[in-house]
């Protein structure tokens, strides 16, 4: 975990022991539900992320030029927010996957729409078409992510990726 979520972390903690003694339930019940959808949030993007890298570091026994780059943090933009996270980026000669992942984390920052928890793209250097974007939402038994067409995304999906960038 990052410095700064360390930190972000400790704090909330201490605001829900603060408002608790104070007698703010509806504080500490807010604070719990944002800790709950946090360690959520990161679940679903390290399981994103661990495919990607896993898939990835397979391939790249057959290809050993292909690189695996993440830069954290991270910013990008998603309509007018601004999604706070991590980025992937596969390399092999000119070709580039990139995974990107993250969420709002301030008010400034923008809204997460459609009950997304966090928001995801992959993109295609060059091959704009190839793009998808992913939302991860809460379900009934465990959270997974979706597609634009509301379809669960899965590692066949990571690995149709996969096939896009090797075989461009």
């Amino acid at each position: 975990m990052l410095e700064l979520d360390q930190v972000w972390s400790k704090m909330i903690d201490e605001a829900a022991v603060d408002a608790s003694k104070s007698g703010r339930h509806a504080v500490v019940d807010y604070l719990r539900l944002r800790a709950t959808n946090d360690a959520i949030r990161k679940a679903g993007v390290d399981w994103l992320f661990n495919t990607v890298v896993e898939i990835a570091a397979r391939a790249s026994r057959d290809r050993p030029r292909i690189t695996i780059n993440r830069d954290e943090p991270h910013n990008f933009d998603r309509g007018n927010s601004n999604m706070v996270g991590s980025r992937l980026e596969i390399r092999h000669g000119v070709r580039c996957l990139t995974a990107e992942a993250g969420w709002v984390r301030t008010p400034s920052d923008g809204i997460m729409k459609n009950g997304a928890l966090a928001f995801a793209r992959i993109t295609h250097f060059g091959m704009p078409k190839s793009a998808a974007e992913y939302r991860l939402v809460r379900a009934e038994s465990l959270p997974h992510w979706l597609d634009e067409a509301d379809l669960i995304v899965d590692s066949r999906e990571i690995l149709r990726h996969f096939g896009i960038f090797l075989d461009a």
